[in-house]
């Protein structure tokens, strides 16, 4: 982990408790239940804007701000193990500043061994699904810095 990038409890939380893994199928399984807890997407917010690039499943983010001004994100995949990784995500970044979020290194995806349990595309769309999840963090900055 680089010096300069804290990672969130929560999002730390989850690296350990996949760190703890050893076996690959657990591993899948710890992201199935995780797609089992994912709320509900709003139908009409799988729209082209919101649908992650070079993912070969279908995976949409949105992002809203609580009272606070940290982001809140919902997401969505049509495949069971791409939507528990989505899931980990929303629930590792969950009510964060987006400063905290555009700055946080995805040296943590390496970190939760994840990515040897899945194929390489898989893997390539885990980190697509989070630098999307940035730029939209990135969009909350933009909208509330005077212009």
């Amino acid at each position: 982990m680089s010096v300069n990038s804290v990672r969130p409890p929560t999002l730390d939380k989850i690296v350990k408790r996949f760190q703890r893994i050893q076996d690959p199928r657990r591993r899948y399984e710890q992201l199935l239940w995780y797609a089992k807890r994912l709320e509900g997407f709003p139908e009409d917010a799988k729209t082209p804007e919101n649908k992650v690039k070079g993912c070969v499943s279908q995976v949409y983010i949105i992002a809203n701000t609580d009272d606070e001004g940290n982001i809140l994100f919902q997401g969505d995949s049509d495949a069971q193990i791409t939507k528990g990784l989505v899931a980990l995500l929303i629930e590792g970044l969950k009510g964060l500043p987006p400063q905290q979020i555009i700055q946080l290194e995805p040296d943590f995806i390496k970190d939760t061994q994840i990515e040897v349990s899945l194929t390489p595309s898989r893997a390539i769309g885990f980190y697509n699904i989070f630098k999307m999840m940035q730029q939209k963090a990135m969009l909350f900055i933009e909208q509330s810095s005077p212009s």
